[in-house]
């Protein structure tokens, strides 16, 4: 069935493609700062192919257009495309062109190539840039097209900018600042211009609000040895937030004026660029005048280590934030089959024990719940439109995150509403000892998430199955719920965030089985890296558990966990009763004892 909606919209792009002489246009998913969740303003790729999608990118040309994404979204893009005439690209999988590779077999000398130079990384532009220079093919980078085709986009965001005190910081700017001048002298620069949000935020301090559930705001920053300038929309901060920014010497400037003070740099200045985040229009505008330094921020890293203040708050948020599912799951148990519930409304409900959290401030993602089929596409979402309605039998996955004063949570269990076939059950049990079996590593400082990934895909490899996505990536503090450098996946990707893994780091843990058409399955906590012994072969490291949840027992065979699974299985889920049953009722602790099977360990 033809989607008409979104074919009038394309017809209309590629009449203002011929018209400017584009012959490819590419929209990618993404902001003028390379987030990976963007305001609705910046919904370009959505609302010209219905992809809804986090990571995605559009390639529109006369005859057709093409949706590359990741293992993440591939069922969910198979749905959203439907009657769309644009061709799902599965990248990665054997067989399928990446876009570089398309655009070269397909490009022909003398045709040009369009997108928006503000939301494309340098990285990518550079990219495009090398292989068409070859061809003699033009890159047209100037080109929001729509701009002028989008007639009710919605407004640029503008919401409030405030402080975050550096009680709940641990670290006063002038201190972050200090530490990024040295990084910088380290790496031959002189000058540092940032553009990514999450970085900007925790370097200044301050939070926002212009992207759903992640507190950041539209900003960029320029630092050099005497200088921090921070260039944000001066009307959204709040007076708390100039004042103490203004008291530590930092400059503010209007947002729109970046462009303009960027091409009044003195010549001579050593600038460090972070090529994966600051975009195509800026690297032309500095290539200009400037000696680039090609370098990750290293903000990034030294975000990306928790200090002690923020570890302290996050052990209490997650404790409080385990109570809110643990009773969730509790609720679902009992009502299962005896009242109406929906993915919606479980959804909802979630939600509203969360937002009972004197911290609480928003969700750090829209809460997950997919029903059996429904759970099998990683980044599902109900609507009121579409949904399922819960029954006494299968499968829920619900994964769902908190952005608290005092950290960010991310948490996914898979709940048994019933009856369940033994392969599911099988699938279950391989999942839970993937998870408890990488929360119990210990290795020499050195290594990085793929030393480890093994551990978690190890009893899913060993079935002939596996997941198609990383095991793990950091969370922020009260910033973005997906953080780098640090992950744990198995796959090397040229240009992807990698780090050693360092004490203060931390980072999800959360192997999954995705079986499409019937089921889907995830069991995810939040793990910080630690310190261990030291000794003759070096630094010995291990994992510290932030979330208490427990596993469903009516999804794990214990007779197929190796014996020290087993052991690991009974130690957590009797944790989970320690730290859990004081803030629960009678009854939701009774059901808690036999659900962790506590009482046995008694």
């Amino acid at each position: 069935m033809e989607n008409k909606v979104i074919l009038e919209r394309l017809a209309l792009l590629r009449q203002c493609m011929a018209d400017r002489g584009i012959d490819y246009y590419m929209i990618p998913t993404a902001d003028f700062h390379s987030s990976e969740y963007v305001n609705d303003y910046f919904k370009v790729r959505d609302y010209f192919c219905g992809f809804t999608g986090s990571n995605g990118t559009l390639l529109v040309w006369q005859e057709g257009g093409g949706l590359w994404t990741d293992g993440r979204y591939f069922i969910q893009a198979e749905k959203e495309l439907a009657g769309t005439g644009v061709t799902l690209f599965k990248m990665l999988e054997e067989g399928v062109p990446t876009i570089e590779e398309f655009l070269e077999e397909q490009m022909k000398p003398g045709q040009t190539l369009g997108f928006d130079g503000r939301v494309l990384p340098m990285s990518t532009g550079r990219k495009y840039e090398k292989l068409l220079k070859e061809k003699q093919i033009t890159i047209s980078y100037q080109e929001d097209l729509a701009d002028s085709l989008w007639k009710e986009r919605p407004a640029f965001p503008a919401g409030k900018v405030w402080a975050l005190t550096e009680e709940l910081a641990g670290e006063s700017v002038a201190s972050k600042l200090g530490r990024v001048r040295e990084k910088l002298a380290e790496a031959g620069a002189n000058a540092m211009f940032l553009s990514k949000l999450d970085d900007i935020m925790w370097l200044f301090n301050i939070r926002g609000s212009d992207v759903e559930c992640n507190p950041v705001a539209m900003s960029y920053a320029y630092v050099t040895e005497k200088l921090a300038v921070l260039f944000v929309q001066k009307k959204a901060v709040e007076e708390a937030a100039f004042t103490a920014l203004s008291e530590t010497g930092v400059r503010m400037e209007e947002y729109d004026r970046a462009e303009a003070f960027v091409r009044g740099i003195p010549a001579d200045a050593k600038i460090l660029l972070d090529k994966r985040y600051v975009s195509y229009t800026f690297y032309k505008l500095f290539g200009e005048s400037c000696t680039i330094v090609e370098k990750n921020n290293p903000t990034e890293l030294l975000k990306a280590v928790k200090n002690p203040v923020e570890l302290a708050h996050m052990e209490e948020i997650y404790l409080k934030d385990s109570v809110a599912v643990t009773k969730f799951i509790y609720w679902l148990k009992q009502n299962i089959g005896k009242t109406e519930i929906t993915e919606v409304t479980a959804a909802e409900y979630l939600d509203g024990l969360r937002r009972q959290i004197p911290e609480f401030l928003d969700l750090s993602f829209p809460t997950i719940a997919g029903y059996k089929e429904n759970a099998a596409m990683m980044h599902y979402e109900a609507t009121a439109e579409n949904h399922a309605v819960l029954k006494a039998e299968g499968m829920l996955l619900v994964d769902s995150g908190g952005q608290y004063m005092g950290g960010t949570t991310d948490v996914t269990r898979t709940i048994v509403l019933g009856p369940i076939s033994e392969e599911i059950k099988r699938h279950y049990t391989a999942v839970a000892e993937g998870m408890l079996q990488m929360t119990a590593a210990k290795w020499l400082y050195g290594c990085t998430g793929r030393n480890l990934d093994i551990l978690a895909r190890k009893p899913l490899w060993d079935m002939g199955l596996d997941y198609k996505c990383g095991t793990g990536h950091g969370v922020g503090y009260l910033l973005n719920v997906h953080e780098g450098p640090q992950s744990l996946r198995w796959r090397y990707v040229e240009g992807a965030g990698e780090a050693v893994l360092t004490h203060g780091m931390d980072v999800t843990n959360e192997p999954g089985v995705y079986v499409e058409g019937s089921h889907g399955i995830r069991i995810e906590n939040v793990l910080v890296v630690r310190n261990g012994e030291k000794n003759e072969y070096g630094q010995f490291m291990h994992f510290d558990t932030l979330t208490w949840v427990p596993l469903d027992p009516e999804g794990i065979e214990e007779g197929l966990f190796r014996e020290d699974t087993k052991k690991l299985y009974r130690v957590y889920q009797s944790m989970v009763y320690e730290k859990i049953s004081p803030y629960l009722t009678a009854e939701e602790a009774d059901w808690l004892r036999l659900e962790t099977g506590a009482n046995e360990q008694m």
